[in-house]
């Protein structure tokens, strides 16, 4: 091990001149970038609540009618019989995220030496500074607002509220407030819908010390001040918002920049440092700027710095929801796929950490998400299945759950896998707690209740049949892509039978949950040798795509094993190595990754890892691009990759430990400290070349098996409250 430490922030030695290399702070409900030019500063404002009107009807089909017939064709062998399972719609996108505007800071070009631009991800607070002059930013934990402060000698400074940002749409109705107050003054930014009732408006308080404060219509100007500290919110609402309330409510919040930094660090700092990686790096890599160190695909200090980037920007993006496809943050108002939560991937992927990594924050925004559109998804399952229970949408944009987004192509109606896979995670946080929600029974006995309507048709050996099928988002190559038997929706059809009944233990409701879940089939392994992405006999499989949805007993589910169903992980195995990477989608190679690991293959984790970290996905900012060449900002890489090293080294079911599991052989040596398991201990693991250390603090006395690299197995007895070291030679 080297005698630094790991880098737990990045630095940049010039401004940003694109919005995508800003810095970035949030607290799951505001978000910042920070472009830190000292002469003319903009800090764009996010909010996750900010999504813009764009008509249609938002309503779920009204199919149940037609369900039968459908089921009927399907059966009888008809393969394009779901492409009429729909009400002729267009194909409709939800609701687009976009950004506030730009707070925006202009001051005399000046000579600036010793410039240099940071992030620090333990307080959440990106500074950019000067000879003479500093400016720091963070978004707060504690009081829900943007903090902005500016420091130095003599600030001359014209402040203002600034909408125009790329693809900002013609039409807005905007509206200037700017006003003098005994602080400073206060400013307002008032930008209404197109043809809608709606509008969002931002309020920025602003205490200048020193000096004089003039309005410059539509800011101020500030000359000869010693420091101005800007506190902002915004707000989505209809009508009109009372700007007086909410400046009163700015100017109530401690008016001392240090005292709300530590209001906000006590709970941030707290999540943040929960968990820690050291890849033993090079000490003068650690020390490199971040778009130098990227220039460094395969250095152990790019992993590290990455890890903590991703926990960071994880952290930052959840709170009142979980992160979107671009986190918390956007500068341009054209976001590709809306920005939305994309649940059939994405959604589960960037919160994959959560448990194993810490953050429980992060879950309870998953789960926030999930709880709010119950009654939509209960919409779902009445409209288009007929049935009781729920169905979860493929696409949302925070506001409506219901399914409207698909068409011929994607037919995402028809995805019924989807409130098992959004629910598993709220599982996981479950057992890594030793606690059984209700509201996470409830959802699971509304999955169950949907199945039992909805698993009414048999196959000639009595199993039942998922018919319509949906496997996000391919087809075979032989048929359409509405279905029958999707590996996809047989494991989720499972585990959610299983686990709502685990959840409501010896009841009548939980024993025919039970055995409904029986009744099911198993998975097919096709002429291949592959695990078959439909189960259904005849259906061919279209290998070149960038999902992996019918490995979802893989990963995240523990359905497939290497230790419990050898053969079926064989299959998998042999699934995943036939698997193209399509259009080189970051969520693809990592979505790889996470299974490869699962089936203890380190090689291929290595290269899945390596196809991101050599694609130039990762903008200065550390976030990341769907596409190689950094092409389309989207938080998939950024937030996923903790969750793939983690598993590389560490994983646990609620009554197994494996340790080392897929280690590439690149990473010789390191330690993984405070990572939670989900039998309720936490383990801090060291390994080099000689050998491996874990020590297990668990929380609860429970009996588990422990595996190695190696393959060994032993049963360890652990008791609450006592500290267990496991210590081996080469693992």
């Amino acid at each position: 091990m080297t005698t630094s430490a790991p880098v737990h922030g990045s630095w940049e030695p010039h401004p940003a001149a694109r919005w995508e290399d800003a810095f970035l702070s949030g607290n799951g409900h505001h978000g910042a970038l920070v472009c830190g030019d000292p002469d003319a500063e903009r800090v764009i404002v996010t909010h996750h609540t900010l999504v813009r009107p764009n008509g249609g009807d938002t309503r779920p089909p009204q199919l149940a009618a037609g369900l039968p017939a459908l089921q009927d064709r399907l059966l009888a062998g008809d393969t394009t019989a779901a492409e009429s399972f729909t009400d002729g719609r267009p194909l409709q996108w939800v609701r687009p995220f976009h950004p506030a505007f730009q707070v925006r800071l202009d001051r005399p070009a000046d000579t600036c030496h010793d410039y240099r631009r940071d992030v620090d991800f333990t307080t959440g607070v990106v500074r950019a500074t000067c000879t003479g002059w500093t400016s720091r930013v963070f978004v707060s934990r504690a009081d829900d607002v943007i903090v902005q402060h500016v420091s130095g000698p003599g600030l001359i400074l014209d402040i203002d509220l600034d909408p125009g940002l790329p693809g900002a749409p013609t039409g807005l109705g905007i509206g200037h407030g700017a006003v003098l107050t005994p602080e400073g003054a206060l400013l307002s930014l008032r930008a209404r819908y197109p043809d809608s009732d709606k509008a969002c408006t931002g309020v920025s308080h602003i205490t200048v010390t020193g000096g004089t404060t003039t309005l410059v219509p539509p800011g101020v100007r500030v000359e000869g001040a010693r420091s101005v500290l800007i506190l902002t919110r915004v707000h989505r609402h209809t009508g009109e918002l009372d700007v007086v309330a909410e400046g009163r409510a700015l100017r109530d919040l401690p008016g001392a920049y240090d005292e709300l930094l530590d209001r906000h660090t006590a709970l941030h700092r707290t999540a943040y440092e929960r968990v820690t990686l050291d890849l033993a790096a090079d000490p003068a890599e650690r020390a490199l700027p971040g778009s130098e160190l990227l220039k460094r695909p395969r250095s152990a200090a790019l992993l590290e710095r990455l890890f903590a980037a991703g926990r960071y920007h994880l952290l930052s993006a959840s709170g009142l929801f979980p992160p979107r496809l671009t986190g918390l943050w956007t500068g341009d108002w054209d976001t590709a796929w809306s920005g939305a939560f994309t649940n059939d991937a994405n959604l589960n992927l960037q919160t994959a950490s959560a448990a194993a990594a810490a953050l429980p924050e992060v879950t309870r925004a998953h789960a926030n998400l999930l709880h709010s559109q119950l009654p939509d998804w209960r919409d779902n399952a009445r409209a288009i299945f007929g049935t009781r229970g729920v169905v979860a949408p493929a696409h949302t944009d925070g506001e409506s759950g219901h399914c409207y987004h698909y068409n011929r192509e994607y037919p995402l109606h028809l995805w019924t896998a989807g409130a098992d896979w959004l629910l598993k995670p709220l599982v996981d946080h479950d057992e890594t707690h030793g606690t059984r929600d209700p509201r996470t029974a409830a959802a699971l006995a509304e999955v169950a209740l949907f199945y039992e309507d909805f698993l009414t048709r048999t196959d000639e050996n009595g199993h039942l049949v998922v018919i319509p099928s949906y496997s996000p988002e391919n087809r075979p190559a032989n048929a359409s892509w509405g279905t029958i038997n999707a590996a996809m929706d047989l494991s989720a059809a499972r585990h959610a039978l299983r686990t709502a009944a685990a959840y409501h233990g010896d009841t009548p409701d939980a024993d025919r949950w039970r055995a409904l879940a029986d009744r099911l089939p198993p998975h097919r392994i096709n002429d291949d040798g592959a695990l078959a992405e439909w189960a259904w006999p005849g259906l061919t499989d279209s290998y070149d795509h960038r999902h992996l949805s019918h490995l979802y007993g893989v990963w995240p589910l523990e359905e497939v094993t290497p230790y419990d169903t050898p053969e079926l992980a064989a299959a998998a195995h042999r699934a995943l190595a036939l698997r193209g990477a399509e259009n080189d989608s970051a969520h693809g190679h990592l979505h790889h990754a996470l299974i490869a690991a699962r089936l203890l293959d380190g090689d291929r984790v290595a290269h899945a890892l390596g196809q991101v970290l050599d694609g130039d996905f990762f903008h200065a900012s550390l976030m990341s691009a769907h596409y190689p060449g950094r092409r389309v900002y989207n938080a998939d890489a950024a937030h996923t990759l903790p969750a793939v090293l983690i598993e590389m080294l560490v994983q646990s079911t609620p009554h197994r430990l494996v340790l080392l599991p897929a280690l590439p052989p690149a990473l010789p040596a390191g330690r993984l400290t405070g990572v939670r398991t989900r039998f309720g201990a936490e383990v801090d693991l060291t390994w080099a070349p000689d050998g491996a250390t874990a020590v297990l603090k668990p929380t609860r006395t429970v009996r588990i098996e422990v595996r190695t690299s190696s393959g060994d197995a032993e049963p360890l007895d652990l008791v609450a409250g006592e500290d267990h070291v496991l210590s081996k030679g080469a693992w």
